[in-house]
């Protein structure tokens, strides 16, 4: 597995704006449905990993006693911070802090969250323990990520490789099920989910240069049979200049540390 740390740095810190004001990030069936079956009690504790915009740690703000937001890269979370306390929170405090080494005790929070971030880290399975470590037992965990057919996987990560080098990988919903089993989670929900895509306004938050996008279109024009059926694209009658929609699957896994 490869390790894009470094090039998260460099990719969200120069675009970290485009992730606050970004639709597909700031709202979601998925996001919706993580609230509805946490059912985050206002006692809790709550870590939000990866924050980038601050969207989930925004949901989560209004319902739980406090939020931690970290995230990998520094102007990420100023960015983060700005909305957030914009939107009149201060129970959400913000700290730089990697994925897969988190600098927290453990059974440090009663609920972690993460979402539309993990396709970047270097060790998944590595992430889920961490996770189990700083939970209390008995502690949720809730993440959301992009995911495929393992048979359109391999396109779909090249497709997203090229748009912005800092990807990594996404997972099948059975690897992220091994994930939580391995941490020591019970998984209490597994569910998947179908967003559109705009292609221009995905390829925007990365201010994707024109010869690439070029090179996306082909990718998304030409896409192998399974990875067309998962992506689903419609083109205009110009498909190397006018509107491209897609889509990309979402997976939603929440599991309880062991007591």
């Amino acid at each position: 597995m490869s390790d894009t740390r470094d090039l998260v740095k460099q990719q969200f810190g120069a675009h970290a704006q485009n992730y606050v004001t970004s639709a597909v990030h700031a709202q979601g069936a998925s996001l919706d449905r993580m609230l509805e079956l946490v059912n985050p009690r206002p006692e809790w504790r709550a870590l939000d990993i990866a924050t980038g915009g601050g969207h989930t740690a925004l949901a989560f703000a209004a319902r739980v006693r406090e939020v931690v937001a970290t995230d990998l890269t520094a102007e990420m979370l100023a960015a983060a911070g700005q909305f957030i306390r914009g939107q009149g929170f201060t129970s959400v405090s913000f700290r730089e802090a990697d994925a897969v080494a988190l600098p927290f005790a453990d059974g440090d929070f009663d609920l972690a969250t993460c979402r539309l971030a993990p396709h970047h880290f270097p060790d998944c399975a590595q992430f889920a323990r961490e996770m189990a470590r700083v939970l209390r037992p008995g502690g949720v965990a809730a993440v959301i990520d992009n995911t495929a057919p393992a048979a359109a996987a391999r396109h779909i990560n090249a497709l997203e490789k090229l748009r912005d080098p800092s990807h990594n990988r996404i997972y099948a919903p059975t690897d992220w099920e091994a994930f939580f089993i391995a941490a020591g989670f019970e998984v209490t929900t597994l569910e998947v989910f179908r967003k559109a895509m705009d292609f221009e306004a995905h390829c925007d938050r990365m201010n994707v240069s024109t010869h690439t996008r070029q090179q996306l279109r082909v990718m998304l024009k030409h896409a192998p049979a399974p990875a067309r059926e998962a992506l689903a694209p419609t083109f205009s009658a110009d498909p190397l200049h006018g509107p491209v929609t897609f889509y990309l699957g979402e997976v939603l896994i929440i599991g309880r540390r062991a007591a």
